[in-house]
């Protein structure tokens, strides 16, 4: 089953997000089973597009928590305060969390076990820089940053996790990456995951999508690569015809294979 996941960012009021939330949900079926669909609002609007997802298959999620359980983190999320109000998925160590406020590998690292213990399932992001990439890095940097997550970890029963590979010079920027040169970063991370886990554990719990620029003209391509379990989208995650086209092409790669 491919996983489509929507980061809507810091991209919507309140309002917006609630609309978004029931437009989207209105142009989907009431029960998908061949594709699994993920928003991530704002911390602000997670009840109120909680409530507006209603009776949907579209599945909450938010965009970071906090690595402490409790305490006096001004500011901060907890898990467990996420996990209250319904949040399944959290998307952990984005490179905008990464550049803009300077979150290292032992913090993410936190974030990711703190997830698990919550019972949510964390989206690890990962990508190499343009320079990184130039120097012909994005192997080395892309294994780092999975090992450093997840190394030592020990996991929950029946928990599950995602790895998103998002070059981080493709961001934002309306460009992507060819298919095949992404389906070859995503077989680096799927190896890496066999070799810090176990291949029979890597194989049933963790899934690889790609993010970074994606929308309904390009995702066939990536998920004709079936390394690739599905796609983490931005921009055109504010879209409800946009992000409902995404998902409908998802459900279609999923039929065929």
């Amino acid at each position: 089953m491919r996983t489509v996941i929507g980061n809507w960012k810091m991209q919507l009021t309140i309002a917006e997000a609630e609309q978004l939330a029931k437009d989207v949900a209105a142009a989907l079926p009431k029960r998908l089973t061949d594709v699994r669909v993920v928003v991530c609002p704002s911390y602000a609007a997670l009840a109120p597009v909680r409530d507006a997802l209603g009776g949907s298959p579209v599945v909450l999620g938010a965009q970071d928590l906090c690595h402490e359980e409790k305490g006096a983190y001004t500011g901060e999320v907890s898990g467990r305060e996420l996990a209250d109000i319904g949040v399944k998925f959290v998307l952990i160590g984005h490179s905008e969390r990464r550049s803009h406020v300077h979150e290292d590998e032992a913090l993410i690292h936190a974030k990711v076990q703190r997830a698990f213990k919550n019972k949510m399932t964390p989206v690890l992001c990962v990508g190499e820089t343009r320079d990184e990439l130039d120097k012909g890095l994005r192997d080395v940097v892309v294994e780092r940053q999975v090992r450093a997550a997840f190394e030592k970890l020990e996991l929950p029963a029946r928990c599950e996790m995602i790895v998103a590979y998002e070059p981080v010079w493709v961001i934002g920027s309306g460009t992507d990456v060819d298919p095949e040169d992404a389906a070859r970063s995503h077989y680096i991370i799927r190896e890496t995951l066999r070799d810090i886990f176990t291949p029979e554990t890597a194989d049933r719990r963790c899934r690889v999508i790609y993010g970074g620029s994606v929308d309904k003209g390009n995702i066939a391509g990536f998920l004709s690569r079936p390394v690739i379990d599905g796609v983490l989208v931005g921009g055109a995650s504010l879209s409800a015809p946009e992000f409902t086209a995404i998902v409908e092409a998802a459900r279609t790669a999923d039929a065929k294979g």
